[in-house]
C-alpha cells in the first residue's frame, strides 16, 4: 500500500485531517505530524522557518525509516513539501498542494502579517482566538502566531525562486480553490508553468481554510493523483 504524509498549514495541526483520514485509509498508509510548536507539540528552540520545518520532516522520516514518501501539503505544508522536492528530491515521491502561497516578497508579507497580531485577533475575532487556544494551548497560541509572522518575514528574502521551481523534477499537483482569498490563481498557474512535471487544478467554490474544503474532494484527488 502506498504511503502518504499529510502536512498541515500555518497555525494548524494534524488534527485538521481527522475527517479526511477515514476516506483514504483503505488506499494509503497515512502519516501525520505536528510541526514544532503546533498542536501542543513541544516547541524546538529554532525559529519557525521553512528550512527548519523541512528538516523536521526529514528527521521524522528518518525516525520512521522512510526513505521517500508521497506528500499532501495544505498551505504552508505544501511549501515545505516543495522545498523538500527542490533540495532533497530523493526523499519525495509525488506532491499535492492545496492553498499554498507561492509568491513571496515584502509587499505580500506585509499584507499577510497584518492578520497575525494576537492582541487584535483576541479583540476582533475572539472565536478564532479561542479555537487557536484549544489547538495549541491557552498561552502557546500567541507565540505560535507571532513566530509565524516572523516565518513570513523570512520568506520575503528566503523563498523558492523561479530557478528553484524549474529544478523540481518530482510530479506535483498544484491545487487552488476558486474562493481562496489568500492565494491567487495567477501565482499558482505561474508556478505550474515553471515546474515541468506538474498539473494545475482549480476547485470551484473552495475557500482557503481547510476546515471548509470538502474532505471527499481531497480524498478523491489523492486517490487519483497518488
Amino acid at each position: 500500500m502506498k504511503e502518504i504524509l499529510l502536512l498541515h498549514g500555518a497555525l494548524g495541526s494534524k488534527d485538521q485531517f481527522t475527517n479526511l483520514e477515514p476516506l483514504i485509509k483503505d488506499k494509503f498508509n497515512i502519516y501525520t505530524l505536528n510541526f514544532s510548536g503546533h498542536g501542543r507539540r513541544t516547541s524546538h528552540q529554532h525559529a519557525f522557518t521553512i528550512q527548519n520545518f523541512a528538516h523536521e520532516v526529514l528527521d521524522w522520516m528518518n525516525g520512521h525509516y522512510i526513505e521517500s514518501i508521497n506528500i499532501f501539503g495544505y498551505s504552508m505544508g505544501g511549501y515545505v513539501a516543495l522545498w523538500l522536492a527542490r533540495f532533497y528530491p530523493d526523499r519525495v515521491q509525488k506532491i499535492f498542494t492545496l492553498g499554498t502561497k507561492l509568491k513571496w516578497n515584502d509587499e505580500e508579507v506585509e499584507k499577510e502579517i497584518k492578520l497575525l497580531n494576537p492582541e487584535k485577533v483576541t479583540e476582533k475575532v475572539p472565536a478564532y482566538a479561542q479555537s487557536l487556544a484549544e489547538r495549541h494551548g491557552e498561552h502557546e497560541w500567541k507565540s505560535v502566531m507571532s513566530r509565524t509572522a516572523l516565518l513570513m518575514k523570512d520568506l520575503a528574502h528566503t523563498h523558492l525562486t523561479d530557478q528553484d521551481f524549474i529544478k523540481i523534477q518530482r510530479p506535483v499537483l498544484l491545487g487552488w480553490g476558486s474562493e481562496d482569498n489568500m492565494v491567487t490563481k495567477t501565482e499558482t498557474e505561474y508556478t505550474h508553468r515553471l515546474i515541468k512535471n506538474s498539473e494545475f487544478k482549480t476547485y470551484d467554490n473552495v475557500p482557503h481554510p481547510i476546515e471548509n474544503v470538502p474532505a471527499d474532494l481531497l480524498a478523491n484527488e489523492m486517490i487519483r493523483f497518488f
